[in-house]
Formats: C-alpha cells, sequence, structure tokens
C-alpha cells in the first residue's frame, strides 16, 4: 500500500545504515589511501581518491581535522568544488570523515576532512519548544535596534584554520536565488558571504518541487541535497553533500551552515546539471528535486536532521501597486527561524521592488501589511513611507524585515509565524517634507491660556506649507519654561519609547505592541515637555510625580519591574497629519509660563 512506502524505505535504510563502519581518527597516518564519494553529473555517485597527508590536532577545542589529496574524475581541473562539502571519504571500506574545508586560490586539490566522530556528536533531533519564560527568569533584552541595517550581524561568522602561514576555510556553500533580480543578489552578496554562502543566481529550480515526499531509500551518502530556505515565485537553497545516513538520521555538509543552532530547515534531493570550473573556486550547479526531510541541527561541524517529514513553512504575500494599480504580486514559503526569516523577507521585499520599481532618481515607497502568529497574538502591523533620491528598495525593505526580527528575536519561542502579507506602493516622485520651522503666537503664557503653533515644511521644487496646532496650558501648571518639539516619527520614537525598547518585555503580546505602538512617519509630532525628570511606568509616562513618589520609583528601577527614570518629563503630544507624505526633521520652542 502507498502509505507503508516511506517507513518500509526508512526500515531499509536502517538495515542497510547499520552495515557502515568507522575509521577512527587516532588510526589515520600519512600516505593512507582512501576514496571519496560525490556527484559530479544528475544523480549518479562517482568515487574519486583520497592520499592522507596528515592530520592537524588541536585546531579548535577538543577539535582535529585530516588533510588530503583528492584526484580522480574532474577534480584535477577543478580543484575542490563549492557543493562537495559533506563528501563521504572511506578508508579500507571505513567511513573515516567528511570533505569539508579548502584553501583559497589554491592549484592543488587540497582538502580538510572532518572526522566522523566530529560531525556525529551532532544531535540530529529537533529541541522540544520552550515554554514562553517567566517575567522572573527573564534576562536584559538583547539589543536589536529598529535602525539596524545589517540583518546578518547576529549570526556566527565562520572561523579559519591556521595550516603553517596559510589559512584553510569552510568549503564555501553555494546558496542559489531563483526568480531574485540581479540587484538584490549584488546588494546582499558582501553580508552572505561574510557568513560563508557564496551566492548564486538562478541555477536551482526550488520554486518547481512538487509538494509529496520522496523516497529516502533513493538518498545515499555522495549524494547532493538542497537546504530550502525559501520556495515559490522566488526561492532560496544551500547545496551540500550527505555523509552518513544512520536509520532516519541523516548527516551531511562536514561544517557548519550558518551555525545557528537547532532550527527546522527542509532539504530536497538534488541533482547536478553541469560542473564550473573558476579561477577562484569552482562549484557545481544543481537543481533540487523532491523533499526528502528536515535538518534540526546547524553545528560548527555539521547539519543533521532526519528524512521523511517536512517541517511547516510561513506563506508569505509580497503584492506591488503604483498609481493605484496592481502592478505584481508574489507568492512564496519561507522557513521559520528567528534569524533566517527577517533575512529571507528583507532580500524578498528588496527584489520585489527592483524588478518592478525604477531605483534611480527620486521616488517613494509605502510598505503596508501585517504579520500574523500562530498562538492567537495580536498580528505585527507594518506601515510607513520612504522617499530618498536613490536606495529605496533597501530602506523600504528593512522597514518590513526588522520589526519582525525585534519582535523573532525577542526571548519567546512560543512567537511562532503564522502568515506575512504585505503591499508595496510605489510612485515617482519624491513624496517627503522637512520641518523647516516652528513659531508660538506669544513667548509667554499663564495657565488655562492658548498657545498657537505654527509649523513650516518643505518639500521638493520648493513645495512649503504650513499646518497649525493649538495648545491650552493646564489649570494650575507651574511657572517655568514650557519645550515645544515638533519632530518626525524617529524622533518621537526614541523620545517616546527609548526605555520600552531597551527593556524586557514580559509576554509575547507586549513585545508585539511595542512595534505597533511606535508613531508612523507620516505625521509630525508635536511633544509638550519641561526639564525636569519624570518616570515611565510599562512605557506610559508618569510626569513630574511628587517628591515622595519620586523616592519610591527611583528604588524600584528594573527591567522586570517595568519602571525606569527619563531624562525629562513630557506633558502632552499631539499630531500634525501631513497626508500622503514621509515627514523629516525636528524643530524646538520654548514658551514661559508666568504666575
Amino acid at each position: 500500500m502507498p502509505r507503508l512506502v516511506v517507513p518500509a524505505a526508512l526500515a531499509l535504510a536502517a538495515v542497510l545504515s547499520a552495515q557502515t563502519a568507522l575509521f577512527p581518527l587516532k588510526d589515520v597516518k600519512p600516505g593512507m589511501r582512501g576514496t571519496g564519494r560525490t556527484v559530479f553529473n544528475g544523480n549518479k555517485i562517482e568515487d574519486f581518491q583520497v592520499e592522507i597527508l596528515g592530520v592537524l590536532d588541536n585546531i579548535g577545542p577538543k577539535e582535529s581535522l585530516i588533510l588530503a589529496r583528492l584526484s580522480g574524475g574532474p577534480l584535477e581541473h577543478t580543484g575542490v568544488m563549492q557543493g562537495m562539502s559533506g563528501s563521504p571519504v572511506y578508508i579500507d571500506g571505513k567511513l573515516v570523515g567528511a570533505v569539508a574545508m579548502a584553501f583559497p586560490f589554491a592549484k592543488d586539490p587540497i582538502a580538510g576532512i572532518r572526522p566522523i566522530e566530529a560531525m556525529l556528536r551532532t544531535s540530529t533531533a529537533p529541541t522540544p519548544l520552550a515554554p514562553s519564560p517567566t517575567p522572573a527568569a527573564l534576562g536584559p533584552r538583547a539589543a536589536l535596534a529598529l535602525n539596524e541595517r545589517d540583518l546578518t550581524r547576529r549570526i556566527p561568522r565562520p572561523e579559519p584554520v591556521l595550516g603553517g602561514e596559510v589559512r584553510m576555510i569552510d568549503i564555501a556553500t553555494p546558496i542559489s536565488f531563483g526568480g531574485f533580480s540581479r540587484a538584490t543578489l549584488d546588494a546582499f552578496a558582501p553580508q552572505l558571504r561574510a557568513l560563508g554562502l557564496e551566492p548564486r543566481q538562478g541555477v536551482t529550480s526550488g520554486g518547481k518541487i512538487e509538494p509529496g515526499m520522496g523516497n529516502p531509500a533513493d538518498l545515499k551518502p555522495g549524494a547532493m541535497i538542497s537546504v530550502q530556505l525559501m520556495a515559490g515565485d522566488l526561492s532560496v537553497g544551500a547545496d551540500g553533500t550527505v555523509t552518513h545516513i544512520d536509520g532516519n538520521r541523516i548527516y551531511a555538509f562536514g561544517h557548519r551552515f550558518l551555525d545557528i543552532g537547532s532550527t527546522a530547515l527542509p532539504f530536497a534531493r538534488a541533482e547536478v546539471l553541469t560542473l564550473l570550473a573558476n579561477t577562484n573556486t569552482s562549484f557545481k550547479i544543481s537543481s533540487a528535486k523532491e523533499w526528502m526531510g528536515t535538518i534540526y541541527q546547524d553545528r560548527n561541524t555539521a547539519v543533521a536532521g532526519e528524512l521523511g517529514k517536512r517541517p511547516p513553512m510561513v506563506p508569505v504575500s509580497v503584492s506591488l501597486s503604483r498609481g493605484g494599480k496592481a502592478v505584481e504580486s508574489y507568492q512564496m514559503q519561507m522557513v521559520h527561524d528567528s534569524l533566517l526569516s527577517p533575512l529571507l523577507l528583507q532580500m524578498a521585499v528588496f527584489s520585489a521592488i527592483d524588478a518592478t520599481e525604477r531605483t534611480v532618481g527620486a521616488g517613494s515607497i509605502r510598505v503596508t501589511g501585517q504579520i500574523e502568529f500562530q498562538n492567537g497574538t495580536a498580528p505585527l502591523r507594518i506601515n510607513n513611507m520612504y522617499a530618498a533620491d536613490t536606495g529605496s528598495p533597501m530602506l523600504a525593505s528593512l522597514s518590513a524585515a526588522v520589526p519582525v526580527a525585534f519582535v523573532m528575536q525577542g526571548g519567546f519561542e512560543s512567537l511562532q509565524l503564522k502568515k506575512v502579507s504585505l503591499h508595496i506602493e510605489a510612485f515617482d516622485q519624491k513624496k517627503q517634507l522637512t520641518i523647516d520651522g516652528i513659531t508660538t503666537s506669544r513667548r509667554d503664557v499663564r495657565a488655562g491660556e492658548k498657545v498657537l503653533l505654527h509649523v513650516s515644511l518643505t518639500g521638493e521644487n520648493g513645495v512649503e506649507t504650513v499646518r497649525r496646532v493649538e495648545y491650552q496650558v493646564p489649570i494650575g501648571a507651574e511657572p517655568g519654561i514650557l519645550y515645544f518639539t515638533v519632530a518626525d516619527a524617529g524622533t518621537a520614537n526614541i523620545a517616546d519609547f527609548r526605555q520600552v525598547l531597551t527593556s524586557t518585555a514580559r509576554t509575547p503580546g507586549q513585545l508585539v505592541s511595542i512595534v505597533n505602538n511606535l508613531h508612523p512617519n507620516t505625521k509630525a509630532y508635536v511633544r509638550v515637555w519641561r526639564a525636569d525628570p519624570a518616570f515611565q511606568l510599562e512605557g506610559v509616562d508618569l510626569p513630574d510625580p511628587p517628591a515622595s513618589v519620586s523616592l519610591i520609583l527611583a528604588g524600584s528601577q528594573s527591567s522586570s519591574a517595568g519602571i525606569t527614570q527619563t531624562r525629562n518629563s513630557k506633558i502632552a503630544e499631539m499630531e500634525i497629519d501631513i497626508g500622503d507624505m514621509a515627514v523629516t526633521g525636528s524643530k524646538t520652542v520654548q514658551v514661559e509660563v508666568k504666575e
């Protein structure tokens, strides 16, 4: 019966894998000969020859590497290729390790072989989902600024191994982008290469993989796999080779993918279309064919997971319009990972904009939408306008991705993505106004009287507009200087939410609400304040409290208590609706309150 195919195949794989003997590192000697296995064309696993040159001991904490010369097949012409990572090496028919490292720009195919003992120390099982921590268990929130410009900053960088005076590095993992614009790869290539990845365009067909699972018995050591990070109209896949299969457990790559630890990344069996020799580094051009399983662990010495089941992915929808008319739409699925998902979303939005809109010359982009979560938490809302003479795609893509990173990296593993829906509207003109000045109807005022503010804003081609705001000084207001600051959303957010953004949220809902409560950048914000210290309780202002209350609050300051002291006291805040324009700048004026 069809439902018995996968279990039967797994049982057969278990019997076969039980016959795989291991060659211990302590018995490896220079001059030994072995055989490696990899795919050079299609899905045919072929042998290549291995000559052991020696063992590099203590290259890291309890870590050694086998140095070897490879030969046979096309290796004399190509050298060690990207995509070979994980290719198993056998001595006397016993598995000794996997091809994992190489010397940059080397003429000879010299490789570092990761001992199989080190790879097998990597767990293949998923890490159980931890419950949301209690407030008492929460430590200080890791700092992720909402003005972050590099979403790869938190992903560990690979470290080279010193072999004499030269460096041996992990063989770069080829990562293939299907459907992405060339400019997207150019924009993100420096960040990706710093992570040990080599971006390639249009060399896989990850979006065309059939939804059903393949037969695990078709996957053997030496076969190619592609870890699929995104599938659909836009696809992203990272390629490597299977080292060892033990029942339904699989080990591959021989080194880290991104060293992100516990994760859930689907992988597919891949076929090699051709080999491309390069003076820098040669690589395999491959195509993903059928789903095979899940990578659950991404560690320094290997990626490891299980055959026979694929993790759920997050639906992503990105639509574009211009002048109120639909232009294009993209439907994808991406992996759920706190570090990878925001980066993938940023690259997808960047490419969608770059593929349909001009990126040179003045223009504006509005990004709206929401990110839904599995556990009933209120959705994260996105709503901002970006205008620039150049670089709008990067600004707009960050506006969509950074809030997602802020929430997903906020310490709540139970906060699981359910769906991402974004709409991008493009304009050919620079829809931006700058706060140019602020004046008041009077320089001194008494309690109960009104102050009229005139706010002037300037834009492109000499455009100027004035907005008027009226403020009534409260009855009983103390004499002294009253400040009026008219500012853009960025300045207002820093003033209003500085303490909240660096404190620890107690619940997933509170974390999401922090972002949802931030000011959109299509308005100007009038902040009325005094130069007196004040306090915030869970983000709510407590201006000018009595001395006795101030003493209590000052002694209770902590992130867990939700109490923080501010440098000035906000009396009131008003919004100025500018219309369909982004607002920048900040101006301050003062009025004296008389007795």
